[in-house]
């Protein structure tokens, strides 16, 4: 099974459309079994095509795209967290190649205010992966020294989403950097997560963001931020960084993080 997280910073890049379709055609090639995907954004303007899904949602022009390259049997959840950049509905997406059986969203945040970039929210799919139900969350937690909604309540919030039996990969952008100690890495790592980065035979450094973004605007060095989790030990063959210019081009302000799993 072959896993991709990306925070897409949607309708924000320059050079937006080149950008989603040179993703478009990485996923076209790789066939990743299931994307999770964080700023995900749809104009607030924008018609409605299905549900809560408008026309120019950035999920469903990457879709189109696909199936502009013969590939057709992608499909996806996606749910609002909260407006942002003022003109934007921004939410969380899971797009499968498999079945998906069921799925959810909710609030892991204290606020509920969608007004306030910083209400958070998970999508939640139970997708069914040779004759198995697996479920996946897509989550943008907030930090961990944040001082109206810190990472900390937040995953709690989200660990009791997450059932006891089965598998669970929890997927996206944690906020929090994996070589600082005593934050938000550890403390998942103390609720019993697995991370499949350092369960990998083969890796790479992992670092998904390199100088300064949004809401890291004095970072110089590179850090980890963007984490596929487990809840369970699993056989991770390869876990490698998408989309930083390197082997592959980039397409947001965060690259992806791509595992290889053995089920």
């Amino acid at each position: 099974m072959k896993l991709l997280t990306l925070n897409v910073h949607a309708w924000q890049e320059e050079n937006q459309m080149e950008k989603l379709e040179m993703l478009a055609r990485d996923i076209a090639s790789e066939r990743y079994d299931v994307i999770a995907l964080q700023e995900v954004m749809q104009s607030i303007d924008s018609s409605l095509v299905k549900d809560n899904i408008k026309k120019d949602n950035y999920a469903l022009v990457l879709l189109e795209l696909l199936k502009k390259l013969g590939v057709e049997d992608y499909d996806f959840v996606w749910d609002m967290a909260h407006y942002g950049y003022v003109t934007y509905e921004e939410g969380l997406a899971i797009i499968s190649r498999h079945p998906i059986t069921s799925h959810e969203s909710f609030f892991v945040s204290d606020l509920q205010d969608m007004h306030n970039w910083k209400t958070r929210k998970i999508v939640k799919a139970t997708i069914s992966y040779e004759g198995q139900d697996i479920q996946f969350f897509s989550g943008h937690f907030g930090w961990w020294e944040d001082d109206i909604e810190p990472f900390k309540g937040q995953f709690d919030r989200l660990m009791q989403y997450i059932p006891e039996e089965g598998l669970s990969f929890i997927m996206g952008d944690l906020n929090n950097d994996a070589n600082v100690c005593g934050e938000g890495f550890d403390y998942v790592k103390e609720k019993g997560l697995y991370d499949t980065y350092e369960l990998a035979a083969e890796k790479d450094d992992g670092l998904t963001i390199i100088g300064s973004i949004a809401g890291w605007d004095d970072n110089e060095a590179g850090r980890r931020i963007d984490y596929i989790l487990s809840s369970k030990p699993v056989d991770v063959v390869q876990s490698s960084v998408r989309f930083n210019g390197k082997e592959t081009p980039v397409v947001s302000d965060h690259a992806g993080v791509a595992v290889t799993v053995k089920l």
